[in-house]
This record gives structure tokens, sequence and C-alpha cells, in this order.
């Protein structure tokens, strides 16, 4: 599925909610076991076990070469400046590694003020600036606050994920294409978008423009800021080693 979207390296997340492990990191370490260089895992941990949460995130980041934390606070209902959080940023620094997280409404019925870009991002990266943030989901309906943030904070990151390329906001577009061209990692949240459907519609949508006649096109890439965000910046911000085949060029998250 990889090679036939132009894929070459992924990041596979583990997944946990409160009493329930959906994907767990030792699923993911069988997958990033079997292809080095091709996929690579992001932890999960137990939020409610601060303790137990940084042995585990050290295990597999030191043993099993995961490339960061990722913690969705909606599903805690607890928002990143949360006292259980802290411990696990600290652990990032020192691990040299990113947290990743979501931010901000929510699809399930659940709070979404645990996403809000201000304060709780903000307030992060001022506590802790040496701590790489990868803000997931682009930030909908605060767009605006989140790309204040990326802008304000030189470790504070966007991926795109969860948003196919032909909806993306204008601002997110021009922040890219600006300010932002190192800041914005293209993402797909697979498997609820397919990588081939974003892969695809990044062409159609954001590089050609094509899909600007439908009135759904939001303005388009430059040209050279398309190869930093189709993988470049993943590969820096993640620390991610060189793909065993050159010729596709793409990271997903």
């Amino acid at each position: 599925m990889m090679d036939a979207a132009g894929v070459s390296q992924i990041c596979l997340a583990a997944w946990r909610r409160p009493g329930k492990t959906i994907f767990s990191n030792e699923d993911v370490a069988a997958y990033t076991r079997a292809y080095p260089t091709r996929i690579f895992g992001l932890a999960t941990v137990d939020l409610l076990d601060p303790v137990g949460a940084v042995k585990e995130l050290e295990h597999y980041v030191v043993r099993e070469g995961f490339k960061g934390l990722r913690v969705v606070p909606w599903l805690w209902n607890r928002a990143p400046t949360d006292a259980h959080y802290w411990p696990l940023y600290v652990k990032c620094i020192e691990l040299d590694v990113p947290f990743c997280t979501q931010v901000g409404h929510t699809g399930p019925l659940c709070p979404s003020e645990p996403g809000r870009p201000i304060p709780y991002i903000d307030t992060i990266a001022l506590t802790f600036p040496q701590l790489k943030i990868v803000c997931g989901h682009i930030g909908h309906p605060w767009t605006a606050e989140m790309v204040a943030v990326a802008w304000k904070h030189e470790n504070v990151y966007i991926d795109t994920s969860a948003y196919l390329p032909k909806y993306y906001p204008p601002e997110l577009v021009t922040f890219a294409n600006t300010m932002g061209r190192k800041r914005v990692l293209f993402g797909t949240n697979f498997p609820q978008l397919a990588w081939k459907a974003c892969v695809e519609s990044v062409q159609r949508d954001l590089v050609d423009g094509k899909g600007q006649g439908q009135g759904q096109g939001q303005g388009q890439l430059r040209q050279k800021v398309v190869e930093d965000f189709m993988g470049g910046n993943a590969k820096r911000v993640f620390k991610l080693e060189d793909p065993e085949s050159a010729s596709l060029p793409r990271a997903s998250l």
C-alpha cells in the first residue's frame, strides 16, 4: 500500500485510552523491526501512571528505536498542561524525541477544549522551550491560533493528519508557503484517510491547482515548499534514517 501510494516512510502510532490499549507499542514494534528504514514507531503510554509511562517511553525509544511519543488529550480529558504530562516532556527532551499530540475539535462526542492551541500548546512551549511539539489535525476551528503558536515557537510544528489536502484551511497553506515552510508536515491519519488519496490530492489540489475550479482548493503550495512538506520536515524532526528506495520521496504520519 505504501509503494502503491509513492510513500517511502511512515510514522506508525500506538493508541491507548484510559483503561484500554487499542494498538500497543509492542504491536507497532513488530512493524518497525520488520521494516526498520521504512516504518517508525511513535509510542503511547498510560497517562495516569506517570512513573510507568516514563519507563515505557524510554524503553521503546532506547531499545526499539521509536521516534517520539503520541498522546491524544481528549481521550484522557486532560489538556496538555496537566501535571501528568510533565515528566513525559522532560523525558522527551532527554531522549531528543518529539511530543506528538492532537489539536482542534473532536470527532467523537467528547470535550474539544483540550485541543485548543492557545493557551495549552503555547503554555507548554513557553515552559519547555527545548521540547519539540508536533500538533496533528491542523487545529480546526482554531487553525489561526495554531499557526500563530507555530510561528511564535521554533520547536512547534503542525501536521496535516485527518484532513484531505483539498480541504486544508487557506491560512495553513499561506503559512507553509512563507514562515512555516519548515514547520508544516504532511500527514494522513491512516487508515482514516488512505495514503494514495492524500498524495494524489496534494498533487491535484495543492500543486497543480486543478481542484480550485470545484470551489474546494485552498491555494497552491509553492514548488520549492513541496519537498519539505512531503517528507523533508518529517525526516528532520523525527530524525528518520534514509529509506531503502530513494525514488519514493514522501514521508507520512
